[in-house]
């Protein structure tokens, strides 16, 4: 176990911290309150994939950087200490490069890997709809075969980058239990999308996506038929990672201007962090973002030795998002009334925190995968059906 970036990671970081603070920050500062348009969604992703971020999962044969999940979380930690919202536009984008990358036909390969690798294309997964959350197999979005083609029906509902994408890997249903994955290409496709306005992460786009009888080609078909269900349960387990990731730089971000503020201001002729029950603040935050963190850590290093990672997954993304909410809300406390207006970050950061608790499985949903880890029994409506169970909960 090494729980210290290398030489080369700590690096890394640093790079990448001098180009958010230079590059990012002052661009992205201004719109915290407001979806990224679509033109600085590009601008800031192009300008991060030199970084590890944006395309450092895909295999250096499709352009990516190869980086390992320890290595490529460490950088979106750091970037989401500093710009959550730009951090959540990346993963996402960057996850639907990785479905292409392991779906694709060559073809599919050439025509969009190259874009994403060079952060050209922004891309999203849709999955969620308005009657189906946690529960996949719910989805009524419908694709139906027409000659050579399909025809997609439905609605698609609190999806990251909604607004901002230039392809999403979709997924609907294909026949009474068969679900397939499709591109949808904002070039080549007719559909709608909204901006759904939120409690944080308002860079972030997030939004809903809409079609009826939309004709599609079957070049645009992502995986044989009856694969999509198993591929877009297996992003949830890297997704709820980076959601750990997210909140654990949220965390810090939160504890670091709480210690600020508590060196910086004075109160009964002393500064603030030298009264005790301050300290006391600073002390638990601290441990709790320290243990999320290495929560954290121990997810992203057991997608990288492959197989099920449900349990550490799942115990991470629980952990790390509460965490976050709980150190967002003390730093609050540390700032006193201060805390509570807009004039200094950490309202902001509890905003943000509280998002995390819902996205690729709800706290409570990920209480019931590790439930169902540890004792092998499903809690679940489905549960005498194993197969229901395990995607009812994923």
């Amino acid at each position: 176990m090494e729980f210290e970036p290398s030489t080369e990671e700590r690096m890394a970081l640093e790079s990448l911290r001098r180009h958010v603070e230079a590059e990012v920050l002052p661009r992205v500062r201004p719109a915290w309150d407001r979806a990224f348009p679509p033109d600085l969604a590009h601008e800031l992703l192009a300008g991060l994939v030199d970084f590890g971020i944006g395309a450092g999962w895909l295999p250096e044969a499709d352009g990516g950087l190869g980086l390992s999940y320890v290595t490529s979380g460490l950088l979106y930690g750091e970037l989401s200490r500093l710009a959550p919202d730009v951090a959540g536009l990346a993963y996402v984008s960057e996850g639907a490069s990785m479905k292409l990358a392991r779906l694709g036909t060559p073809e599919q390969k050439a025509r969009y890997l190259p874009g994403m690798a060079a952060g050209r294309v922004i891309g999203c997964g849709a999955v969620t709809e308005p009657g189906a959350g946690s529960n996949v197999r719910q989805i009524r979005t419908r694709a139906v075969r027409d000659g050579g083609g399909w025809r997609l029906s439905g609605e698609k509902t609190f999806i990251s980058n909604a607004t901002v994408f230039d392809i999403a890997t979709l997924l609907a249903r294909t026949g009474e239990k068969e679900f397939t994955l499709f591109i949808l290409d904002r070039a080549e496709h007719r559909f709608e999308t909204r901006e759904i306005a939120k409690l944080g992460l308002n860079g972030w786009s997030f939004g809903s996506i809409s079609f009826d009888d939309l004709g599609i080609d079957d070049a645009f078909r992502l995986g044989p038929p009856g694969a999509g269900l198993r591929e877009a349960l297996s992003g949830f387990e890297r997704a709820r990672a980076w959601v750990a990731v997210i909140a654990s730089g949220i965390a810090r971000a939160a504890l670091d201007d709480a210690i600020a503020y508590a060196v910086g201001r004075d109160q009964f002729g002393a500064p603030i962090a030298a009264h005790q029950l301050v300290q006391g603040l600073l002390a638990d935050m601290a441990c709790e973002t320290e243990a999320a963190s290495l929560l954290t850590l121990k997810a992203l290093a057991s997608l990288d030795r492959g197989g099920r990672a449900d349990l550490p997954t799942s115990m991470a993304k629980i952990y790390a998002s509460e965490a976050a909410v709980r150190v967002a809300s003390k730093a609050i406390q540390v700032h006193g009334a201060s805390g509570v207006t807009r004039e200094f970050p950490v309202e902001r950061h509890l905003r943000n925190a509280r998002m995390l608790t819902i996205p690729d499985g709800t706290t409570q949903i990920n209480q019931l995968i590790v439930g169902r880890e540890l004792t092998g029994i499903a809690a679940f409506l489905g549960a005498r059906h194993p197969e229901t169970a395990r995607t009812a909960a994923e």
